[in-house]
């Protein structure tokens, strides 16, 4: 199994960090108790500038859920599409190549999911398996390249699409003035990415997928998620988060590598989800790592922010694009996200 192409693609709107700080700041007005508080959380949030699918005047009239939601699904199909169009043509394939679509977001809902109107819109061959995702919130990503791998393990003469969007601007809630929900509004991004993966008899260049992992921790849901109601997905986001990647990941890395004779010093490239800096700092922390070995994470957070399940796909595809290991090196892909559980993909180039 390879990973035969990714590729991002991100909404046209980007704005400076200063920028949406004071747009949210006019956008809660009155009702912002110590806006001193928001600027604290911003400036430790390690974003310089974020794509948004709308104008910032167009949020404004969101007043729905249903508003939002009709948003998503357009801008879901043509960053969808781009993303498609983009990871396909990194690995020289086609839409008819393709056998399998997997479909991951958690930031909008629609039926016919996504994937399928894809299919209509892109001339996916009409015998294509889908699977939609949804509620893997951050870990999505991870998890969705680890299908996407057990579906060309099953039929290795063929082609499976991971395809993330994530458009976390759109499920603000404007009465929210938790910390949890003023973190999210300094943090979260909008974006998709894309994922090609080849069966072992399909001959294209690429990291070889060798193994993954899921690991899940129970009593751990109200660590992350969405509270949902008739206003949409209000962010759950507990302190606790990093505490948790601390007690959990060193270990499952262990044993992950472990079953395959290695061990983190032969590990030569990390491709980790942009959950935050307490969250990449977390990271680091559960594996020994430095910041030069995580600097593709940190430089993807500062550009894009979190874009929730895509972030670790465009950390793959920053560092399939610019920094490529050395063939034969090894490499973990991971990520973790509400349930609470992480995910885990082990590459060699």
């Amino acid at each position: 199994m390879r990973i035969a192409g990714a590729a991002s693609a991100l909404p046209r709107h980007y704005y400076p960090q200063a920028v949406l700080r004071e747009a949210f700041k006019a956008y809660w007005g009155d009702r912002l108790e110590n806006p001193r508080v928001l600027d604290r959380l911003w400036a430790n949030a390690g974003v310089e500038g974020r794509h948004l699918v709308q104008p910032i005047s167009a949020y404004l009239e969101m007043d729905t859920w249903g508003k939002a939601n009709n948003i998503w699904i357009g801008a879901a199909l043509d960053l969808g599409s781009s993303a498609i169009c983009r990871a396909l043509g990194a690995g020289s394939l086609t839409v008819a190549d393709v056998s399998a679509l997997f479909f991951v977001s958690i930031t909008g809902i629609a039926s016919p999911s996504i994937d399928g109107l894809l299919v209509n819109r892109m001339g996916l061959p009409l015998n294509i398996k889908r699977t939609p995702i949804f509620g893997l919130g951050c870990v999505g990503g991870a998890a969705g390249l680890a299908r996407a791998a057990d579906y060309v393990r099953a039929y290795p003469d063929q082609i499976a699409v991971l395809l993330s969007v994530e458009l976390c601007s759109l499920t603000l809630q404007r009465d929210d003035l938790s910390i949890a929900n003023q973190i999210s509004s300094a943090l979260f991004g909008d974006g998709a990415a894309a994922v090609i993966v080849a069966g072992s008899e399909v001959n294209v260049p690429g990291p070889r997928i060798v193994a993954t992992r899921a690991s899940f921790y129970p009593e751990t849901e109200d660590a992350m998620g969405w509270s949902i109601s008739e206003k949409g997905f209000r962010i759950v986001l507990s302190p606790e988060v990093p505490d948790v990647v601390r007690a959990n990941l060193g270990r499952d890395v262990d044993a992950f590598l472990s079953d395959h004779g290695l061990t983190r010093a032969d590990i030569g490239c990390w491709v980790m989800h942009t959950g935050g800096p307490k969250v990449l700092r977390a990271t680091e922390e559960a594996l020994g790592l430095h910041e030069s070995q995580t600097a593709a994470s940190w430089d993807v957070l500062r550009r894009t922010g979190n874009l929730s399940s895509a972030s670790v796909l465009l950390v793959l595809e920053e560092i399939m694009n610019r920094r490529r290991p050395a063939p034969g090196a090894w490499s973990v892909l991971a990520a973790m996200g509400p349930g609470f559980c992480s995910e885990l993909v082990l590459m060699q180039w």
